[in-house]
């Protein structure tokens, strides 16, 4: 916690004025965590349509969708971004829901950082 004092000074001419102090005590804010989202491989989704997901819910360009896309299909799993946990949860359901509503496989996960 972190203590912030504002000292007031008495004017000694000026009749019925006082010291004073005033404290007020401000909790130390935590960052909140971030979170990780990944994007895993799978032999049936086409890379076409994992680069157009990247480039769209991620708004990467399409060299960096291209990149990560290679890295998935490599490694077997790319990192995709950081968030919050709000954004990240977000961003897995939108991958999921569009992977689903076109037939693919695709897998999408979160984790703590």
């Amino acid at each position: 916690m972190s203590v912030v004092t504002i000292s007031m000074s008495s004017d000694k001419d000026t009749p019925g004025t006082d010291l004073g102090v005033v404290t007020q005590v401000r909790p130390k804010t935590k960052r909140p965590p971030l979170y990780k989202v990944l994007l895993l491989n799978d032999d049936f989704t086409p890379m076409e349509f994992v680069v157009h997901v990247l480039e769209r819910f991620f708004g990467l360009s399409n060299a960096q969708a291209i990149e990560i896309m290679l890295t998935v299909h490599k490694k077997g799993v790319a990192l995709v971004g950081v968030f919050s946990h709000e954004i990240a949860e977000t961003k897995v359901n939108q991958v999921m829901d569009f992977a689903r509503q076109h037939q693919h496989p695709l897998q999408c996960t979160m984790e703590k950082e």
